[in-house]
């Protein structure tokens, strides 16, 4: 027999808004969806390591699904499906809607770059019998977590003759993988006293490649030929073409299940894959609507959003009106433009830190993101006083949280740990910038900025149901 509830606790129900673990809502055919879902999800992982794969595979996706580049097309209309390249490492993609752009677009905005280790443009060297790729590394890491760790060479490089070579070595089971040998621990009483930051310098990152010399006692460096000669026999490139070349080390593992119930998934990149991802998935699934449907995906959040794929670039904007002049047949007036962007609605689809027990110093418990409990809204980021951030307004904070409580959406609010402890951006200040109304939600990781990020697959999954409702419905 049901226990009828108490005035108070009727009044609490009324007044209070309750955070919780969403597993305890789940039947067993939502968790088989999402299961599946994330299935799906650690194929993309595996694929799209770098911002140049991701875009590349989810311009294949985009493709099989009746997706067109706008660039070959005179006009669309209502329905029709498209797509802009942002230098094959952004990328703007839309289903076209009834009402004209003027009346604002609906945007799901995500970076599809993450922290890695580039290689120098003069990398190889050879010492002691040895060779090695000198790295740069990009984006927030903590230096050490990429020691004695596998991993795998991706990237372009553009010959001297103009022929592009893409490079993938270590993510085959047969192919060799590269690392950053770490220093034994007997002998590494001095280095252990040394804060993290400086347990490795920068300049010691270097990637270790081979031993096996060419052999003839004539050449001054016969490993490094050596290791030449391999990329050469390969890929056909030389060493003037390495110095021109884009070449990334990334973790070499896969994308896998994390604990004995499987419900997070561990991986590198998630941040900021993971919202890129679902925001993929919800375009293709959600219904065409009225309002113009729109996904972007920007490179070099992790340094700044600066360059000509990154979101501070104008390019995005002309994605956007070149999409706006097709539909209307004729060029924009300054006024119509202006009104595109001042009433379209925007999600900035980045990652949250997801609460850890074990470093519960440095987070806020009320204002923190919890595995779990769906979406996370983070208002605004920035650092200390709010320094660097949009900061989104109460009324549109209010109206998306109502339209995913319409839904069942689940949804919490947080901020990026105790407001003195550090802090860290989006793309969201650069599209408020122009008028447009943008908040940050999305996934909660623990692990951020590590060779191997955690995600809840239930968060995964509702992140998706969440942009898809906001396609559908905002």
């Amino acid at each position: 027999m049901t226990q009828e509830k108490t005035p108070a606790e009727l009044l609490q129900d009324q007044l209070c808004y309750q955070k919780e673990n969403q597993w305890q809502h789940v039947d067993e055919a939502f968790e088989a969806k999402v299961m599946e879902f994330n299935r799906s999800y650690a194929n993309a992982l595996n694929t799209g390591k770098t911002e140049r794969e991701f875009y590349a595979m989810s311009v294949k996706r985009l493709e099989e699904h009746g997706f067109k580049d706008l660039s070959t097309l005179e006009s669309v209309k209502a329905g029709d499906k498209v797509y802009s390249s942002v230098h094959d490492k952004g990328l703007v993609a839309a289903v076209v809607g009834t009402e004209p752009a003027s009346k604002g677009y609906v945007i799901v905005g995500s970076h599809i770059d993450s922290p890695r280790l580039d290689l120098k443009p003069n990398a190889l060297y050879e010492k002691d019998e040895m060779a090695f790729f000198k790295t740069h590394y990009y984006g927030g890491i903590k230096k050490y977590q990429w020691l004695s760790t596998q991993l795998a060479l991706h990237g372009v490089v553009i010959t001297k003759e103009g022929k592009k070579i893409e490079v993938s070595i270590g993510e085959d089971e047969e192919d060799p993988v590269f690392t950053i040998p770490d220093l034994l621990p007997h002998l590494g009483r001095k280095q252990m006293a040394n804060k993290a930051s400086e347990i490795v310098e920068a300049e010691a990152m270097n990637i270790l490649l081979g031993s096996k010399p060419i052999n003839d006692e004539k050449i001054k460096e016969p490993i490094k030929l050596a290791i030449l000669k391999l990329l050469h026999d390969k890929y056909g490139i030389n060493e003037r073409d390495l110095y021109t070349a884009e070449l990334e080390m990334v973790p070499a593992h896969k994308a896998r299940d994390v604990g004995f119930d499987r419900s997070f998934i561990g991986a590198y990149g998630q941040d900021d894959r993971v919202c890129a991802w679902t925001s993929l998935e919800a375009i293709l699934d959600a219904k065409p609507q009225a309002k113009t449907q729109v996904i972007l995906f920007s490179d070099k959040e992790e340094v700044g959003s600066a360059g000509n794929t990154g979101a501070k670039s104008e390019l995005y904007y002309f994605a956007l009106y070149e999409l706006q002049q097709k539909m209307l047949g004729r060029e924009a007036t300054l006024m119509e433009r202006h009104d595109l962007i001042r009433n379209s609605k925007m999600l900035s689809s980045d990652v949250a830190a997801g609460f850890d027990p074990d470093f519960a110093d440095v987070y806020e418990p009320m204002n923190a993101a919890h595995m779990n409990y769906g979406i996370a809204f983070c208002k605004y980021t920035g650092g200390g006083g709010k320094g660097g951030t949009s900061d989104a307004n109460a009324e549109y904070f209010n109206e998306i949280t109502r339209l995913f409580d319409s839904q069942d959406i689940p949804w919490q609010s947080c901020e990026l740990g105790k407001t003195d402890a550090g802090g860290g951006g989006t793309i969201a200040q650069f599209f408020a910038n122009s008028g447009m109304n943008v908040i940050d939600c999305g996934v909660a990781v623990l692990a951020m900025h590590s060779c191997f990020e955690v995600c809840s697959k239930l968060d995964i999954y509702n992140t998706y149901r969440a942009y898809k409702t906001f396609f559908e419905l905002g």
